[in-house]
């Protein structure tokens, strides 16, 4: 047995909030089966993110990712990591109101052994999040940088530059923990402010281009193994150059077929 299956824990919501300033979360995407199983052992929790209408779907933002389509794919990846802690993005317009949250989450929860839900935003959802974790729903949150509001704000900008801002970040994520969430996402936040954000609540920060001072890191996997070429944000860190060796692989196989290589007299019933 590995080092890493030996420290696996599963984790739960007392795990993960009992870790904030003892333990640095990592949180993962995954889409897939396959991925997660991957993933199931090394990451602390798998997040089924509406990123993958970008680097699944090849859409241009999340917005269009709709409910069934991640219904879909937390199903596959709770199948392929049967053990992991899921949490499933709740996509654009699924939470407009109380009663359509819960109705969609309720949903979720009967669909899918998710474990919880994401909802982006801060004290303007703070009720909505208030009402799920009434009725038995998980909600980790989101503030900051919120890709559900790329069009209301005009693309995708960095949080945290002025006094008034980092302000807002702080009292938003003041009011998710209130609201009876167990996490925040914390993305695309200058990292001073990130850090403050941390000190003023008691639940686990996961950052995303949030820098290192907060409670744990989350990377949309295929950003993180290199496979997305179109751009490379600046908070992504390549630990596999995955597209040049996919290229290189599939380009062998050509090959091995052309010159009739493969399959050999060993590969052959």
């Amino acid at each position: 047995m590995s080092i890493i299956k030996n420290d696996f824990e599963k984790m739960n919501i007392s795990r993960i909030k009992d870790s904030k300033n003892k333990k640095k979360l990592t949180v993962i995407t995954a889409y897939d089966a396959l991925f997660a199983k991957l993933f199931e052992e090394i990451a602390d929790m798998i997040l089924v993110g509406d990123s993958l209408n970008m680097s699944f779907m090849g859409k241009p933002d999340t917005l269009s990712a709709t409910l069934e389509q991640m219904i879909y794919h937390t199903n596959a990846v709770c199948n392929g990591a049967k053990n992991a802690f899921v949490i499933i993005d709740m996509p654009f317009g699924t939470y407009i109101n109380k009663d359509v949250a819960l109705k969609n989450c309720v949903e979720v929860y009967r669909q899918t052994n998710a474990n919880a839900v994401k909802i982006e935003g801060g004290e303007d959802k703070a009720d909505i999040i208030k009402h799920l974790t009434s009725n038995a729903v998980a909600v980790m949150g989101h503030i900051g940088l919120m890709p559900q509001y790329v069009r209301s704000e005009g693309g995708y900008k960095v949080r945290g530059k002025t006094k008034e801002d980092e302000e807002q970040l702080i009292r938003d994520a003041i009011a998710v923990e209130k609201a009876g969430a167990f996490a925040i996402v914390v993305e695309g936040v200058k990292s001073d402010v990130a850090k403050k954000i941390s000190q003023a609540v008691n639940i686990p920060i996961i950052g995303i281009g949030a820098g290192v001072d907060t409670d744990g890191q989350v990377l949309v996997w295929s950003d993180m193994l290199g496979f997305f070429e179109e751009f490379k944000p600046k908070f992504v860190r390549h630990y596999l150059d995955g597209a040049k060796l996919i290229k290189e692989a599939v380009n062998q196989y050509r090959s091995d077929v052309q010159d009739k290589s493969f399959p050999s007299k060993q590969e052959e019933y």
